[in-house]
C-alpha cells in the first residue's frame, strides 16, 4: 500500500455531517491498521481539537488554515508532493491536479441546486464547489461517494466510469456511547415529553425549513422544536418566518448529547430536506428507537427503506397523525447495513488495493 496522508482540514470545521464521517471513519481505520508508516495525517496549527490515534502517525504542520483552498492546493498538496503520499481527502475537496489522490463527494449539491446559492457569496461558495466536484472527477485515482443517488448523479454530470467510483455509507455508532442530557427540557420548559416534532439539521436551504414553517402555520396545535447552526453561506429567509411561529422553537446550537435527550422523548423526528447525499440524523434518530418522519427525495428512500414514514417536500397537505399510524419495518437492518465500523473496514480494503 502507498504511503497515504489523510487531509486534516475537517479538524478546522464545524461538526456537521461530513465533518462527523470524517472523524468517525479515521477512529475507526486507526483501530484497521498495522503498518504504523502507512497512514498518516497532516493536522493544521489551528486544528480546534487534537484527535488521539494509535497507528495513524499524526504530522503537525507550522501552518494554520485561514482560507480552506489555500490550505487543499497549497500545504496539503506541497506534503503529499514532499512525501510521496497519496492523498485522502474526506470533505468534498482536494488538492487540484495530479495531488488529488483519494477523495470523497457526499453530493453535488452546489451543481444541481445552483438557485440555493443567491448571495454574491454564496455564489462563491456555489463556483468553488463545482470547480472541486469538476476537480475530482477529473483528477482522482479514485472517488468515493456515500449513496446510489450521489453515484448517479455524479456519474451523469461529470462522466465518472465504474471503475473510478465507490460507495462508502454513512453510520450511526458515536450515538451509542452519548450520554442523555435531559437539562434541555428545563432550559425549554416549553417542551413536553412525547408531545413535540424534532427537527435537527445545519440550517441551509436544502434543509427546508419553509416546508416545517408551512406546515406549523397549518397545525397550530403541534409543537416543533428546531436545532442547528447557520452555516456561512445559504442560509434561509424562512428563519424570521419561523421565529413568528408559538408553536416552533429555534433551539439554536445545543450538544449531541441534548440532541439524544431530544431524539429519545420527541413524537417524531422530521427530517424535510429535499436534497441529501444520505442524510445522517435520521439514522441517529433510528438508533435510539425514535419514529422518523422524512421527505421521500434524493437518497433519503434509498437509505431508510420501509423503517420510515414519508412526505412529500414541495407539498404540506399530510398529517403527520395519520402517517404515524402506519406501520413501518424494524430499523435494524439498515442500523445493521449503514455503520461506520462497516465503512472503514471497506475504505481500509480500499486502501490496502492502491
Amino acid at each position: 500500500m502507498k504511503p497515504i496522508l489523510i487531509n486534516g482540514n475537517f479538524l478546522c470545521r464545524n461538526l456537521t455531517g461530513v465533518e462527523r464521517f470524517a472523524w468517525e471513519i479515521c477512529e475507526r481505520l486507526d483501530k484497521l491498521i498495522t503498518d504504523e508508516k502507512s497512514v498518516s495525517i497532516l493536522i493544521p496549527a489551528n486544528a480546534k481539537k487534537l484527535p488521539v490515534y494509535k497507528n495513524i502517525k499524526m504530522i503537525r504542520s507550522n501552518k494554520s488554515i485561514k482560507r480552506f483552498p489555500l490550505w487543499d492546493m497549497g500545504v496539503f498538496a506541497n506534503e503529499c508532493n514532499k512525501g510521496n503520499f497519496l492523498a485522502l481527502n474526506f470533505g468534498n475537496t482536494a488538492p487540484y491536479g495530479k495531488n488529488c489522490g483519494i477523495a470523497f463527494i457526499h453530493d453535488i449539491y452546489a451543481q444541481d441546486c445552483p438557485e440555493d446559492f443567491s448571495s454574491f457569496r454564496d455564489k462563491l461558495v456555489k463556483l468553488y464547489c463545482c470547480f472541486q466536484y469538476s476537480n475530482i472527477c477529473k483528477n482522482a485515482k479514485k472517488i468515493i461517494t456515500v449513496s446510489n443517488f450521489s453515484k448517479s448523479r455524479i456519474q451523469s454530470v461529470y462522466k465518472v466510469s465504474d471503475e473510478r467510483i465507490s460507495i462508502i455509507g454513512n453510520g450511526w455508532e458515536h450515538f451509542t456511547s452519548l450520554p442523555s442530557d435531559e437539562t434541555i427540557f428545563q432550559q425549554f420548559p416549553v417542551l413536553k415529553r412525547h408531545n413535540y416534532y424534532f427537527t435537527l439539521g445545519s440550517l441551509s436551504k436544502r434543509k427546508n425549513l419553509a416546508w416545517i414553517a408551512k406546515y406549523a402555520l397549518e397545525h397550530p396545535l403541534d409543537t416543533f422544536a428546531i436545532s442547528g447552526k447557520a452555516i456561512n453561506g445559504v442560509v434561509p429567509n424562512n428563519l424570521q418566518d419561523l421565529k413568528k411561529l408559538q408553536n416552533v422553537i429555534l433551539l439554536g446550537y445545543i450538544s449531541d448529547s441534548q440532541v439524544k435527550a431530544l431524539m429519545l422523548n420527541c413524537k417524531a423526528f422530521v427530517f424535510p430536506s429535499y436534497y441529501e447525499g444520505f442524510g445522517i440524523p435520521p439514522l441517529e434518530a433510528l438508533s435510539v428507537g425514535a419514529k422518523i418522519i422524512i421527505s421521500n427525495s434524493t437518497s433519503l428512500p434509498e437509505i431508510y427503506k420501509d423503517t420510515a414514514h414519508y412526505f412529500n417536500a414541495d407539498d404540506t397537505n399530510v398529517d403527520f397523525e395519520s402517517l404515524l399510524k402506519q406501520n413501518v419495518e424494524s430499523p435494524e437492518k439498515v442500523l445493521n447495513t449503514y455503520s461506520y465500523s462497516n465503512s472503514a473496514s471497506l475504505l481500509f480494503e480500499m486502501l490496502k488495493t492502491l
